[in-house]
């Protein structure tokens, strides 16, 4: 069975491609494509690109940085469907702190109410978001996920025409 090269999702039936790979569907073929296109960016660039929002402001509080990918857990459930995300935010360590006890608030709340996934992954969510509290970035140095959803964000903005860097880092995901 073919793997998705985006999500690695295993694909049963059709499916995407682009030359040699195969994706799941239109949205991994997409996020493929960038990723591709990213890999290809002068490295020089991406790193003196993501040192400056690393060292720049927050993005959604426009509090001092430094700024990084704090990602948060959560799992919500009505009776038989049970849905369950990471959700990466760049931002500030402030900022990462209230979306990871949101979640884990959100969580506790309305993660129970599924049989059988919401009884198994709301403990786990919930145990996600409390390593992830106690577990912040480096402070020093930028993430190795930051890296990559800059390294994306710019691919995208070569992809559409935009120019190699975006003029205003602290802006880019606002």
């Amino acid at each position: 069975m073919a793997k998705c090269a985006y999500c690695s999702t295993t694909i049963l039936f059709g499916g995407k491609r682009n030359g040699d790979l195969r994706f799941c569907n239109d949205k991994c073929l997409q996020g493929g494509s960038l990723a591709i296109a990213a890999t290809q960016l002068p490295a020089s660039e991406v790193a003196v690109y993501v040192g400056k929002v690393h060292r720049g402001s927050c993005p959604s509080c426009a509090g001092p940085g430094p700024v990084d990918v704090h990602t948060s857990y959560r799992v919500w459930s009505a009776l038989v469907m049970t849905q369950w995300s990471s959700r990466p935010l760049v931002g500030c360590k402030s900022c990462g702190t209230k979306r990871k006890l949101g979640d884990a608030a959100f969580s506790l709340v309305l993660g129970w109410w599924g049989f059988p996934w919401g009884l198994v992954m709301t403990p786990v969510q919930l145990g996600r978001n409390l390593f992830a509290l106690a577990r912040t970035p480096d402070p020093t140095t930028p993430s190795p996920a930051l890296e990559k959803i800059l390294r994306l964000h710019l691919a995208a903005q070569a992809v559409e025409g935009r120019g190699r860097l975006p003029a205003a880092p602290g802006a880019v995901f606002k």
